[in-house]
């Protein structure tokens, strides 16, 4: 949104009393548990899924070696999975998947209280994921499918022909995709016995369920502020290439 969008927005936008604000706030908050009713319910809809033994031995490469697929969850019973997307050869990773990625840090000491443990996995040798990882000063686990149908397998890489073809298999349907990487997140159980199961895949906007920035950002009056841009995503960059945000000119530390 530009500048004289924004202030128009202001401008325009509805100025009421306190016991009207608080009526209108009310009745939001009542779509409000509604939908957090409707989250629930959808969640154990979810964790009430079939699972799917997994069959093939999966060898990612790790900076601790050759590990299985197995060995990722680090001794606990619940792995989630980013495929972060960052081919061979690749300069850097994503932005988005980047983006999704700031936030994994702080959350991976609370999942493992609850017995999860979270791992991001990209196609692109060791030796340039951990360059890249390096860079942007991450510190969660990151491995290396290279070698491996991994990927493949669960639908976030394509082959050339697939793309050329201009349909690819992704978010459980046949679409148009603009590349050979696609973002996703996969889960998976460990049993006592050792044997691992997939339980769940999100694709598309599902990956949303990492950007806790979103979240906040729907709070706000303005929102994700997407609206004028030529793809809802095209504002985001890795965390070390912004430009300084730029103060608002309504600040009231603004110059006179």
């Amino acid at each position: 949104m530009n500048t004289a969008v924004a202030e128009a927005t202001t401008v325009n936008h509805p100025v009421v009393s306190k016991a009207e604000w608080l009526t209108e706030r009310k009745a939001l908050l009542a779509r409000e548990k509604e939908l957090m009713r409707l989250h629930d319910q959808v969640a154990r809809e979810r964790r009430a899924l079939p699972w799917q033994r997994v069959e093939p031995h999966y060898v990612f490469d790790t900076a601790q070696g050759p590990r299985s697929l197995a060995d990722l969850f680090e001794g606990r019973r619940q792995l989630l999975v980013q495929h972060f997307m960052l081919a061979p050869g690749w300069e850097q990773g994503c932005p988005s998947c980047s983006y999704m990625a700031d936030h994994t840090d702080g959350m991976k000491l609370h999942l493992a209280q609850r017995d999860i443990t979270l791992v991001a996995i990209s196609r692109a040798p060791l030796a340039e994921i951990e360059r890249f990882r390096r860079r942007m000063g991450w510190q969660f686990g990151w491995v290396s499918s290279f070698g491996s149908g991994f990927n493949r397998d669960y639908r976030v890489s394509f082959a050339p022909e697939e793309v050329a073809a201009g349909r690819v298999d992704y978010n459980y349907g046949l679409r148009s995709f603009p590349g050979e990487e696609a973002p996703g997140l996969s889960v998976f159980f460990k049993n006592d016995a050792g044997e691992v199961f997939h339980t769940y895949s999100t694709y598309g906007r599902g990956v949303e369920v990492m950007m806790g920035a979103y979240a906040m950002m729907d709070l706000t009056p303005r929102g994700r502020d997407e609206g004028d841009l030529a793809y809802t995503m095209a504002w985001v960059r890795h965390h070390d290439r912004y430009e300084p945000a730029p103060a608002s000119a309504s600040c009231c530390h603004a110059p006179a």
